[in-house]
């Protein structure tokens, strides 16, 4: 078969789960960091495509070649760890602990983060002088996304949250669905759909927005760094970790692995 049955699935996330938590150091930062960068790079062409275009559908159908590219390298996104690193934890896997997950998860957003910032920098050197539409859109993004949320208050915050949220469902849906596939072709197209899904909705990636922001600043948008993370950045990463987990992580491990006795209707 060329795919996996949901049980072996979840069980095969589990142990994915159970591997990054042991993963030494210095792999975590290194394959977090060629993640962000990666991904940065996919989001330098997307929006590159939306400005030529002037369509936002082109580039969200182009963004998952990013994805797609590193996670058949075996890199490691923030999004994904957020919801299988929890898993080897409910399984009770041995020596898996609270303190090995935030360990984790620590590891990988530094990683993400240096790999989008540097995209970040070198980016800016293709605008020797001034930016050209690409700089001033990705300008023109950082402001609306954070100053346009802040002005809201407490209710733009929470909107960012939910967007997060409805985010991760969708590229932790990528993650696992590449999962179900044993075939190249199989998991490309398993995690193409809703990786164009959450891009072309404009939901919040806490990894997509480790390069949008910062580049957005360096192009002279009108925000700051507190307006960044305050406004965006942890909103997004807590919306992530509470979506990914919940519509993705929990709903497939309690129904594959923690199934519900069968009722007798007889």
């Amino acid at each position: 078969m060329s795919n996996l049955i949901p049980s072996e699935l979840v069980t095969k996330m589990v142990d994915a789960g159970e591997s990054k938590i042991f993963m030494s150091t210095r792999d975590t930062l290194i394959r977090a960091y060629m993640a962000g960068a990666i991904l940065a790079l996919a989001a330098v062409f997307a929006v590159s495509i939306t400005v030529q275009t002037g369509s936002p559908i082109f580039g969200a159908i182009m963004f998952p070649v990013g994805f797609c590219m590193l996670y058949l390298l075996g890199f490691d996104l923030l999004t994904g760890v957020f919801v299988l690193t929890p898993l080897a934890w409910i399984d009770k896997r041995p020596g898996v602990t609270m303190g090995g997950i935030l360990r984790n998860w620590g590891l990988v957003f530094v990683g993400n983060f240096l790999g989008a910032l540097t995209v970040s920098i070198v980016f800016t050197y293709c605008f020797s002088v001034e930016p050209d539409a690409v700089g001033k859109k990705l300008a023109g993004i950082g402001e609306a996304r954070t100053l346009g949320y802040a002005k809201y208050g407490i209710a733009g915050w929470f909107t960012i949250f939910i967007r997060g949220m409805l985010c991760n469902w969708m590229v932790s849906t990528g993650v696992v669905g590449a999962m179900i596939s044993t075939s190249v072709s199989g998991k490309v197209i398993a995690m193409w759909m809703p990786i164009m899904l959450f891009f072309g909705m404009t939901f919040e990636h806490s990894v997509v927005n480790m390069f949008l922001f910062p580049s957005g600043l360096i192009m002279g948008g009108n925000f700051s760094i507190a307006d960044y993370f305050i406004w965006n950045e942890i909103p997004t990463v807590l919306g992530n970790l509470v979506g990914g987990l919940a519509f993705t992580g929990l709903t497939l491990y309690s129904t594959h692995v923690r199934t519900a006795p069968k009722r007798s209707y007889n």
